[in-house]
């Protein structure tokens, strides 16, 4: 009887075992099931989706509805492949769909629509079980402006940099480009062999052609185009005007260093007078007076308006950006050299188009993107562009005193290579140092909008690891790039 009921107790104590097992076992399929089928869709490594994909006819990448990406019937296992016209145009823009290295750009930020696996595609998913029609994606009908597009990769010519333009009302980006660059071609073969071996020569290349440096990649030192979201701080802050005045030495002494700081120049700014205005430096592009600035702002200001232009966000465009930075907990001197664009700050060129968009569309900085529009087979518009605003960093008032700062850079000061006639140009130029042989390896920039009263592009254009001036090297492909918009 005793041994009877200890056998009983055992069966009793085992089966309460495995029914735990069996509901651990049923709860986590569960959650799998309902709560992570998006996530494990989504996830590159899922050889089952990647087939999928490739089975399906995914959708076309259209600019201004001329496809730049399109699948494409093939004779073997995946039925369609997927083929890019003017690949290394677009090629920052698209990204490429893989059969073994993973998808990047709008292809992958975007793969479930132009796969026809979103949630929003169900319907168009279940009647092609019905009808044993293939599968089809929706379309992408991208915010690049060709115009604006070709202009961009025209100007930059042979040089490595990038482009980036976007319409400051709405966030629109009008403009990707990013050089060197590559054909998105050679990775969408399905002979997977030659896909490895290109996939490998790019990413041995020193030149980084896979990386998009409008968006991502090490960051770039803004040097002097930094000055103007230090301006729009000290002005909005109420601590300064127009014509607040600073010391005018032609070398400073960091404070708690050796280190001293000069101007473009070399000389005092503005002539050598005692004192500079804020209106004068900023137009000259004078380092000594945004050193003091930066100095008398204090860390805190400076950081706060950072973040409300957008320093230290990653942003989906849909790609995901690298966010720019602006340092944290700085001695003196460190300030000192970050407020004119130096030191540890480092900004995507997406990031400085933001400040200066933001600035030209009356302090309202609006989320960029790419998508104007994802169509459905059925030409259902399954995602209607709607512009959304990030942030409002600086008031109307700062914004309006800010765009006539900058229209007197390029009308009267050291941008006067983006002049335009009988269009008020706002902008300002940038020239930092990177390393190295100081004349050689610089990064030049130039930012700005137009018109002035109605801007209808802002534009950041950078240049890596060359001699000269941002004012004569990147002030001139911006300028081609706008008269391209404004003239079309």
């Amino acid at each position: 009887m005793n041994a009877a009921g200890g056998m009983n107790k055992e069966l009793k104590r085992v089966s309460m075992v495995v029914l735990l097992m069996f509901v651990a076992l049923f709860s986590s399929g569960t959650f799998i099931t309902v709560f992570q089928a998006d996530n494990l869709n989504a996830d590159g490594r899922n050889v089952r989706t990647l087939y999928k994909s490739f089975s399906a006819e995914r959708g076309p990448l259209l600019v201004d509805g001329a496809p730049v990406a399109v699948s494409t019937p093939v004779n073997d296992n995946f039925k369609f492949q997927r083929v890019y016209t003017n690949p290394e145009l677009y090629s920052a823009v698209t990204g490429y769909f893989s059969l073994n290295q993973g998808n990047t750009g709008v292809e992958g930020a975007l793969n479930d629509y132009l796969s026809g696996t979103a949630d929003s595609q169900f319907l168009d998913q279940l009647n092609s079980v019905f009808t044993g029609q293939s599968p089809k994606g929706a379309a992408v009908e991208l915010t690049i402006d060709p115009v604006a597009q070709q202009a961009a990769w025209d100007a930059l010519g042979d040089q490595g940099g990038a482009v980036i333009a976007l319409n400051p009302k709405t966030g629109a980006i009008l403009a990707m480009v990013s050089k060197p660059t590559y054909d998105p071609n050679l990775l969408a073969s399905h002979d997977t062999g030659s896909v490895i071996d290109a996939y490998n020569q790019l990413l041995a290349d020193e030149s980084d052609p896979l990386i998009n440096r409008t968006i991502a990649g090490d960051l770039y030192h803004p040097g002097s185009v930094f000055k103007l979201l230090v301006t729009a701080a000290a002005l909005d802050s109420g601590q300064f005007t127009t014509e607040s005045t600073f010391a005018n030495p032609s070398r400073l002494q960091l404070p708690q260093s050796d280190v001293t700081i000069s101007n473009a120049t070399e000389g005092a700014c503005a002539g050598g007078a005692e004192t500079v205005t804020l209106t004068e430096a900023l137009r000259l592009s004078c380092n000594i007076p945004f050193a003091e600035l930066g100095a008398a702002l204090g860390e805190n200001v400076i950081a706060e308006y950072a973040d409300g232009f957008g320093f230290g966000h990653r942003l989906d465009v849909p790609m995901r950006t690298t966010a720019s930075i602006y340092p944290e907990n700085m001695d003196p001197a460190q300030l000192m050299l970050s407020s004119f664009g130096q030191y540890d700050v480092r900004a995507t060129p997406l990031q400085i188009a933001m400040v200066t968009a933001g600035i030209a569309n009356g302090g309202t900085v609006m989320q960029p993107t790419l998508i104007d529009s994802v169509i459905a087979p059925n030409l259902t518009v399954l995602e209607p562009f709607q512009p959304e605003v990030f942030s409002e960093p600086i008031s109307e008032q700062t914004a309006a005193t800010m765009v006539q700062l900058m229209v007197n850079n390029v009308s009267n000061g050291v941008a006067g290579s983006a002049r335009i006639n009988g269009v008020e140009v706002g902008g300002k130029t940038g020239t930092a140092e990177s390393g190295g042989n100081d004349n050689i390896n610089r990064t030049l920039w130039f930012t700005g909008f137009a018109p002035a009263n109605d801007p209808q592009i802002a534009i950041a254009v950078v240049v890596e690891n060359r001699p000269g001036l941002g004012g004569s090297v990147a002030a001139p492909i911006a300028k081609k790039v706008i008269e391209a918009v404004l003239n079309k």
